[in-house]
């Protein structure tokens, strides 16, 4: 098939939904399609389009629809979709009610969807490509942040819980992503002087941030709103356990039994928790195993196959 794929993120972009439109037209290419990856829809012929993001995306989605409507129209939902937009936007909601079939990216996504528009709704775990475990530091305990300086991932609040740290405490936060404004660069350089345990990378190329991360003892995302993090993908298949805000994106890939959560915004379990995995050998391990039995879910051929059947699903509706 020849296949649209829309993505608001610009082709210059490293932020997760360029990632995912990338990542995805590879998979789509290996089964066979025609992919053409785009900001918006350019009119052109397609048997089929693809688009991530319900608001950023919906003007392509409604003239794809008018000029199509025989045609099949599937709608990945990403974080601001699932847990704002599609309450408050018209936009996001017509999107939702044009596609033929949704995508999200992990199961306890389903639950912000009525029940009618959840039945035309599967879940695509995001998943990455191998990454090689690295010889931890051994001068510090390294946790490593790795998500771009926005207000949705909650940037600072490892550097903040730092604070609450005894001077004994041998751990050092490594913050690698961009600062989608300067003011939080102009934030993340006054955390840097202010706190010298902290340190803030900036946007790194891909290899070299994977690279960070599969050192890393244990890898921190504090966001308030995920849709299903992709690096939470990447800390996974790099063995790399995982401390995360208790959010439904994120408990939708660790699971609920998991032990490694801390309440969204809470500074100072955030630090208890650092503290404990630093501390505790068996706490770490059992995370560790944890995160084990979880990375079979995120396998590029688990993605190709999630993928498969939304193509398949769209075209038979």
């Amino acid at each position: 098939m020849k296949i649209a794929l829309i993505t608001p993120a610009a082709a210059t972009s490293r932020y997760g939904n360029r990632n995912t439109a990338e990542r995805w037209a590879g998979l789509l290419r290996e089964l066979g399609h025609q992919v053409t990856v785009t900001e918006r829809w350019n009119g052109r012929g397609a048997d089929l389009m693809l688009a991530l993001h319900a608001r950023r995306s919906h003007d392509s989605i409604a003239a794809f629809a008018q000029d199509h409507p025989e045609k099949p129209l599937i709608l990945a939902l990403t974080g601001t979709d699932l847990y704002r937009d599609i309450r408050i936007d018209a936009n996001a909601q017509e999107s939702m009610a044009l596609a033929t079939r949704m995508i999200v990216l992990q199961e306890l996504g389903l639950r912000e969807l009525s029940p009618l528009l959840r039945r035309k709704t599967g879940v695509v775990l995001q998943s990455c490509e191998p990454i090689a475990r690295r010889p931890r530091l051994k001068d510090c305990f390294e946790i490593v942040v790795s998500g771009h300086l926005r207000e949705e991932k909650d940037p600072f609040r490892g550097a903040e819980a730092l604070a609450l740290l005894p001077a004994t405490s041998r751990i050092r936060i490594t913050h690698i992503g961009g600062a989608r404004e300067p003011a939080y660069a102009r934030e993340a350089r006054r955390w840097m002087k202010r706190e010298p345990r902290y340190r803030w990378l900036d946007e790194l190329p891909r290899s070299r941030a994977l690279s960070t991360l599969a050192r890393a003892q244990v890898m921190l995302i504090s966001s308030r709103m995920e849709g299903g993090a992709n690096v939470v993908s990447e800390a996974l298949t790099a063995g790399v356990p995982v401390l995360a805000s208790r959010i439904p994106g994120n408990v939708g890939l660790l699971g609920s039994t998991y032990r490694g959560y801390f309440p969204a915004g809470d500074t100072a379990a955030l630090a208890r928790l650092m503290a404990r995995a630093e501390r505790s050998p068996e706490f770490l391990a059992g995370l560790e195993g944890s995160c084990r039995l979880r990375r079979r879910l995120v396998s590029r051929a688990s993605e190709r196959r999630s993928l498969r059947l939304a193509i398949a699903a769209a075209c038979r509706a």
